[in-house]
């Protein structure tokens, strides 16, 4: 028998150090334990509703006591809920027939089973509630930085541990491309989301989701983190370039200087965070052309034209500011476009006198989905497109016919 107490103190100190570690109050660790002591009565005496379970987590122990109505020797018909008078008076010796007692139950003397089936109820109820607090915990830290060591990588994702030994997962797709890790790096991340499938959670962090770079810049600026400047919008294209647009409510303060701090103090450790990913912060502006202008920068803009219901800008450059604004592989103006909210089109500007064509012109010989394929290299012009690099008509991916075709259309306009 003193095994069989022994198991059952065993599992009550067990639950105590549980809730030391993971932090669960004592209300519900008292209440987990009375529902699993609960739980294995009303399987063996087919109700717990005239049973007393009493906690005594401070002591490690439990006590058990079934309250039982008296009734004559020869008028027991439930031995769950009534007594006879004789075994009744050897609890209580004052006791009559018609009143209850209240009689003492030692769990550890029914049997292994009911021992294991406690263990196993017990267990059960610690996983949920270690589910559940690891589901609350990522749950309040999403959009936050945390850590964690590089356990086990696999093709489509990798697996990290954080101090707490909590499991967190970064799919391929939230790495930056230019992250190359080995078992036990510290990797910092953004907490995306928390997936709790028939409540088993998964965390998911991220190394690409925009508001990684926020944090980072709120880390590493002061004024950021003081609420002295307000980062208002963040464009990403992973790995390879960003734009954070700035804000501050102080005259004194120079928004873009002190996320840069001197000789880019400030912004060189959150681009080698981020894989060398160039970035660009600008001063925020509620007035739209001016916005999108900064956003195209460096590229001088000729002029602008908004339509602010569409959300569409028309922008007219020199020659020589076109690929500025456009960026390498297209970068400068896709993140113009997501900072600003606004489609960008970017026109060459033709010079008075000089013979050329915008391209929309020629829609009824060239499908629009080409036209604006090329538009967004900032090809606006006929001549634009038929003067520029192969390498430049190639990023619009375009086949080959169809490049021809296009060709051979703006040609003929100026043979003609």
């Amino acid at each position: 028998m003193a095994k069989k107490v022994e198991a059952v103190n065993n599992m009550v100190d067990q639950f105590a150090e549980f809730k030391e570690h993971k932090n669960i109050d004592k209300t519900t660790m008292i209440s987990v334990l009375e529902e699993s002591f609960r739980n294995v009565i009303a399987k063996m005496f087919g109700t717990d509703e005239n049973f007393d379970v009493i906690m005594n987590p401070d002591k490690g122990d439990c006590e058990i006591y079934q309250n039982l109505e008296v009734v004559a020797d020869d008028d027991v018909d439930n031995e769950v809920t009534q007594i006879g008078i004789t075994e009744a008076r050897e609890i209580d010796p004052e006791c009559e027939i018609g009143e209850d007692v209240t009689k003492r139950i030692y769990f550890e003397k029914f049997g292994r089973r009911a021992i294991l089936n406690l263990r196993q109820t017990l267990q059960s109820k610690i996983l949920d509630l270690q589910k559940d607090a690891i589901y609350s915990k990522f749950k309040e830290l999403e959009g936050e930085v945390i850590s964690g060591e590089v356990h086990q990588i696999w093709k489509k994702e990798m697996l990290l541990i954080d101090e707490d030994q909590n499991e967190l997962i970064m799919p391929k797709e939230e790495q930056i491309p230019g992250d190359f890790f080995h078992k036990g790096d510290i990797v910092r991340a953004v907490v995306k989301r928390v997936d709790n499938p028939n409540n088993n959670p998964k965390v998911i962090v991220s190394r690409t989701d925009e508001r990684f770079l926020r944090r980072l810049f709120e880390q590493e600026v002061p004024e950021v983190h003081d609420g002295l400047i307000t980062i208002k919008a963040v464009a990403r294209i992973p790995g390879k370039r960003a734009k954070i647009a700035v804000e501050s409510y102080d005259d004194r303060i120079d928004p873009v200087g002190a996320c840069v701090g001197i000789k880019g103090s400030r912004i060189h450790g959150i681009v080698r965070e981020l894989r060398n990913e160039n970035i660009d912060v600008l001063n925020y502006t509620s007035n739209p052309s001016l916005f999108i202008q900064r956003a195209l920068s460096p590229a001088k803009i000729s002029s602008i034209r908004i339509n602010e219901d569409e959300k569409k800008a028309e922008v007219f450059l020199h020659p020589e500011e076109v690929s500025l604004a456009i960026g390498k592989e297209g970068l400068n103006i896709r993140l113009a476009t997501l900072i600003t909210g606004y489609t960008i089109d970017v026109y060459r500007d033709i010079q008075e006198g000089e013979e050329d064509i915008y391209l929309d012109e020629f829609r009824d010989e060239i499908d629009g989905w080409v036209i604006e394929a090329l538009k967004d290299l900032g090809l606006g012009t006929a001549k634009a497109v038929l003067n520029a690099s192969e390498s430049t008509l190639a990023q619009a991916d375009l086949e080959d016919e169809t490049l021809e075709h296009v060709m051979q259309v703006l040609r003929a306009e100026f043979e003609d």
